[in-house]
């Protein structure tokens, strides 16, 4: 084994020993929480996080101005998009963007009830295994929960919103057809379907951002118990 090879090989012997100690004590540090601690400690996050996620995106520009949620125009209707633009109807498609993400705006707040009704019927067994998962275990928490009521209250607002534009309805129809011959997804064959989809991607992806920030500072909220669970992972 020449020089370089072990060094390498003696970096990665390092990185692997220091791993498994931190995942040592970090078992041991979650072990001195009571599953009670550690349940409403996760409540308190996540109610927070997502009362910010609503105040973030439940105003103007919260959607249109954020270019993690923004909601873009489908595929194949984006593509025909830059095409109506080079013949001077960018009017139109600007008009249907910004109209569907004002419908996702004004829809997000009334997703507070069902998303605060989740948090408060978290198992102790949903708390540890979001405290444990990965970057996504928040969002794929909300999502199990919430996704199929919220799009049923959210898809109306869409609809009305949408509707006034007429490119929205051409859209439809012309898609409609296209997923016939595979030029659309089913996803995206309904223009309100699509946007409530996005809606609700954009809305679980800034709860997480916003429980992840508290975990990363749980001292910076002002409570005792966020300080005593999240503590651990410091």
């Amino acid at each position: 084994m020449n020089r370089r090879d072990f060094t390498t090989t003696s970096s990665r012997t390092l990185a692997a020993m220091v791993a498994l100690a931190y995942t040592h004590a970090y078992a041991l540090s979650l072990n001195d929480l009571t599953d009670g601690e550690a349940s409403q400690g996760l409540k308190t996050a996540l109610e927070k996080g997502a009362q910010a996620a609503i105040s973030l995106l439940g105003r103007p520009g919260g959607f249109l101005s954020n270019d993690k949620v923004r909601i873009p125009l489908p595929g194949f209707l984006e593509d025909a998009g830059k095409l109506l633009k080079t013949f001077g109807q960018g009017k139109r498609v600007d008009e249907l963007v910004t109209a569907m993400n004002s419908a996702a705006e004004t829809a997000v707040p009334m997703g507070k009830d069902l998303l605060m009704g989740a948090v408060k019927s978290m198992s102790v067994t949903d708390a540890k295994k979001i405290l444990t998962g990965g970057d996504t275990s928040v969002t794929d928490f909300f999502a199990e929960k919430t996704r199929e009521p919220l799009g049923g209250k959210f898809l109306p607002v869409v609809t009305k919103a949408t509707e006034k534009v007429s490119l929205a309805s051409k859209y439809n129809r012309v898609a409609s057809k296209a997923v016939g011959i595979g030029l659309v997804s089913k996803q995206d064959a309904n223009i309100e379907q699509y946007v409530t989809g996005k809606t609700l991607d954009g809305l679980y992806l800034v709860i997480g951002e916003e429980e992840r920030k508290i975990r990363q500072d749980p001292v910076g909220t002002g409570s005792a118990i966020l300080k005593k669970v999240f503590g651990v992972f410091k």
